[in-house]
């Protein structure tokens, strides 16, 4: 369906693709991945023909409907997220137009005249808007964005009233209405719950056409596709398998390059020290010019491309008190909507809750409790001793200052600190060579989240509170943290809707649900054994 032969593209001095190729079959569902910078986004645009390549050719087969989510949502306002979505769903959007059109036209008096026409027109448009199932249009935009978790109130209201995570989500249904022949999505997993994640993951699993995806979200991704293309310096390779396959093979090929690099290397030193011992003596004079001509043509082995990963070596954290934080007949509200009424709860050194429930169940009021960024409206809440906390918020990365740069920011924060061990957080989050340079205001959305956790960690809490730590990371600096915090020593409360980061590091499970809040012994892994459900949400 789709073909990519020879490409070559140049993003000012930076070489994205040299004469790389590569396909997509129908039916086929293919996870695209590479580093951050590497040219996904620059792929999918190409594929689309919003931007051409500088060599080569992107062959998209004559009819084939394509449909592209990208981060980028553009202006939504003055409609309804329904009337949003049904308006972007392809050519069913145009005939419903049409049709509405000629609905005004049949009641107009002032086109009598024409009426014989219009009624011929009005009943061509009206069978091809049936053809399309166009009268279940709107229910099943409905049923999309249901899945992605709007409400009835959120369907039916304007769409300019939206966050733009929301809006995220208003643009992901419109192609999943659309059902175009080829989705090209751009980190669709972006900006949802677990809820919504799952009920993705199972749509795009019924979805018949094919599908070329991102996405920072690992389990996510394995679920999915069933084959990776891999970007990296500028060649395109592709894995037939999921992610961990891929993951595994890239393992496999990269060990064996590197013996096969290391065998040539010793070789060519024994060949060289030969070389030099005799070049003078002209009894070997043969041998040596035999020598010297079979190292020209030996086909020289290069070392396998390194992924840059620093890990983070968390310092050890002051001891805490046994009960790190206590809740007692904690009520709390916002406006009519009781979040909490009468609640108890107690979090005890080296515990690691993860707190799951749907939107609006309290999860994150219950982080700003334990904070302190918010306070009951009755009942207290009472830290331990010797605790020394760490929050994590989302709107923590909104108060970095925007004209100072990253490795300003960690000076501002540990005056004491030396440049050298200040550089080294640095790399172990990401920033490397003049990235600590960059000033906040520019940073990405990713590049905020690591530079506040960089501030957290550095000077390590002995309790964790991290609302959604892993929205914008990508697959590789999760893994980092992921290892970092799997040999913390202290106590932590967080939620997450990234199963494998919950599954790595919770040992406790707190559900928040409409019939009341449950505890349960045992992580993420063990709650989904004993519910035989991956989020509170989809209890049936």
């Amino acid at each position: 369906m789709i073909r990519l032969d020879n490409i070559s593209k140049q993003n000012g001095h930076h070489l994205l693709f040299v004469e790389a190729s590569a396909a997509l079959q129908r039916g086929e569902k293919i996870g695209l991945v590479g580093p951050n910078g590497a040219g996904k986004t620059t792929l999918f645009r190409m594929i689309k023909g919003e931007e051409p390549p500088d060599e080569g050719q992107v062959s998209v087969d004559r009819g084939v409907t394509i449909g592209y989510f990208s981060q980028d949502v553009g202006e939504m306002a003055g409609r309804s997220a329904a009337s949003e979505v049904m308006d972007g769903a392809g050519p069913v959007s145009a005939v419903a137009a049409e049709l509405a059109e000629l609905e005004h036209a049949l009641a107009d008096p002032d086109r009598a005249d024409e009426m014989e026409a219009i009624i011929e027109r009005y009943g061509e448009v009206q069978h091809r808007f049936q053809e399309l199932d166009g009268y279940a249009l709107e229910a099943r935009a409905r049923e999309v964005l249901a899945g992605l978790g709007f409400s009835e109130e959120m369907i039916d209201g304007d769409v300019g009233a939206l966050s733009g995570g929301w809006k995220m989500r208003v643009a992901l249904a419109r192609i999943l209405l659309m059902r175009p022949d080829v989705m090209l999505l751009d980190e669709p997993s972006n900006h949802l719950d677990l809820e919504s994640l799952i009920w993705l993951e199972q749509f795009l699993k019924g979805y018949e056409g094919a599908l070329l995806m991102t996405s920072h979200d690992r389990a996510f991704m394995n679920r999915i596709v069933g084959k990776v293309i891999e970007i990296d310096g500028g060649s395109l390779t592709t894995y037939a398998g999921d992610y961990e396959f891929y993951e595994a093979q890239r393992a496999l090929a990269e060990k064996q390059q590197q013996a096969q690099f290391e065998r040539q290397q010793a070789m060519l030193a024994k060949e060289i020290k030969f070389i030099e011992r005799f070049k003078a003596r002209a009894s070997h004079a043969a041998q040596v010019q035999s020598r010297v001509k079979k190292l020209d043509k030996i086909e020289k082995v290069e070392p396998p491309r390194r992924r840059q990963t620093v890990l983070f070596d968390f310092p050890t954290a002051p001891r805490s008190g046994e009960d790190v934080v206590s809740l007692k007949k904690v009520h709390k509200g916002y406006g009519s909507k009781r979040i909490y009424d009468g609640f108890d709860f107690v979090v005890r050194r080296r515990e690691r809750w993860c707190v799951m429930g749907v939107n609006g169940a309290g999860k994150s009021t219950l982080l700003k409790l334990v904070a302190g960024t918010t306070a009951p409206d009755d009942g207290s809440v009472v830290v331990g001793g010797s605790v020394k906390m760490g929050y994590f918020a989302q709107h923590a990365m909104d108060l970095l200052d925007g004209d100072r740069t990253v490795f300003q920011t960690l000076e501002d924060s540990f005056p004491q600190a030396g440049q050298g061990s200040l550089r080294t957080l640095a790399g172990c989050f990401g920033f490397s060579g003049d990235d600590v340079e960059k000033r906040c205001r520019v940073l990405s959305g990713g590049e905020k989240a690591r530079l506040v956790m960089a501030l957290m960690l550095y000077d390590p809490p002995n309790f964790l509170v991290l609302d959604e730590p892993t929205n914008h990371l990508d697959i590789a600096t999760k893994e980092m943290l992921i290892a970092a915090l799997s040999n913390y020593e202290g106590t932590m409360l967080f939620v997450s809707h990234d199963r494998h980061f919950l599954a790595a590091l919770s040992n406790r499970v707190l559900e928040l649900t409409p019939d009341g809040v449950h505890q349960y012994g045992g992580g993420y892994t063990e709650y989904v054994a004993r519910t035989g459900q991956e989020a509170p949400g989809l209890r049936t």
